[in-house]
Order: structure tokens, then C-alpha cells, then sequence
């Protein structure tokens, strides 16, 4: 008889965050934008405030919020610093 134990037998390997920037001046901040009623205004302000810091943004916006993103938005994200993701309501 063989007993199999049911449980998952990997181990937790979740990674480590992503390093923080240590200026903001200079860089890429993407706010992503995935398309539910308030996020526009969130994005705006921060746009504002990262700006202030000499940071550029991308602004992008997913074109529905029920589904992912597709691959051109993935794409542009992969040459940006930082991604900032607006969820709202």
C-alpha cells in the first residue's frame, strides 16, 4: 500500500520585492490605469506629484478591467522603472 500525501510538497518560494528606486529624478514611472470608474483621478494627482520630483510618466489604460492586459500594454511596462496600478470605484 502507498500513502500519498495530499498536501502540496513545495516549498513557499515566494520572491523577494523588486528594489526600491532610490530617486524618482530622471526615471520612468508607468501609472497604469485599468480602467474602473475613479482611477483617472488618482493617477492625476500622483502624475502631478512625480513630476514635482522630476520624474516622467506613461500614462497607459487597460481597455477593460474585467480582463489582462494585453500584450502591447505588457510590452511598454517592460521598459518603464516603475509601475504604479490605479484600482478604483
Amino acid at each position: 500500500m502507498k500513502l500519498i500525501d495530499p498536501r502540496n510538497e513545495r516549498l513557499n518560494m515566494t520572491p523577494p520585492p523588486a528594489p526600491r528606486l532610490v530617486s524618482l529624478a530622471g526615471k520612468t514611472i508607468a501609472l497604469l490605469d485599468i480602467s474602473k470608474p475613479g482611477g483617472n483621478f488618482f493617477l492625476d494627482r500622483l502624475e502631478t506629484l512625480l513630476r514635482q520630483e522630476e520624474a516622467k510618466t506613461l500614462r497607459i489604460m487597460k481597455p477593460a478591467f474585467s480582463k489582462p492586459a494585453p500584450p502591447d500594454i505588457l510590452e511598454a511596462l517592460r521598459h518603464v522603472d516603475a509601475v504604479i496600478e490605479a484600482l478604483a470605484d
